[in-house]
């Protein structure tokens, strides 16, 4: 077999040296370089998947803030309409309120004025009286 690789031109100690070399080489070339490069591609991967989580966690945190403000504006939506149904509801009986108060006054002045009339007549009959006695 020595003479194959000799009428090959391949000198097997200095192959046996050059793949020892090359072994060694990518033994050093693993530990220093491709090693740290691949703990920077994770640690960059990390940082990217950190990265996308927080966006994702801001957007969700968006969208339920979102959520709260509609949810805020149409509970005082209907507070308002309540409001304005309650002033309704008390301008009405304020009214119906004043309303039966002027016809109370007004029976009352009607009863008064009756009073007074008969008290006019009674007296002007009295009069005619206290006349032709």
């Amino acid at each position: 077999m020595g003479e194959a690789f000799t009428a090959l031109g391949i000198n097997l100690p200095q192959l046996i040296a050059q793949v020892a070399n090359f072994v060694v080489l990518l033994v050093i070339l693993r530990f220093t370089v491709y090693k740290p490069v691949l703990r920077m591609l994770d640690q960059r991967r990390e940082r990217i998947a950190e990265g996308l989580g927080a966006a994702e966690k801001a957007q969700a945190e968006a969208s339920d803030a979102e959520a709260r403000i509609q949810e805020q504006l149409e509970e005082a939506r209907g507070q308002g309409q309540e409001i304005v149904a309650n002033a309704q509801q008390v301008a009405a009986r304020i009214q119906d309120d004043a309303r039966q108060q002027a016809e109370r006054d007004r029976e009352a002045a009607a009863e008064r004025s009756v009073q007074e009339i008969q008290l006019e007549r009674d007296r002007a009959i009295s009069d005619l009286r206290a006349e032709f006695a």
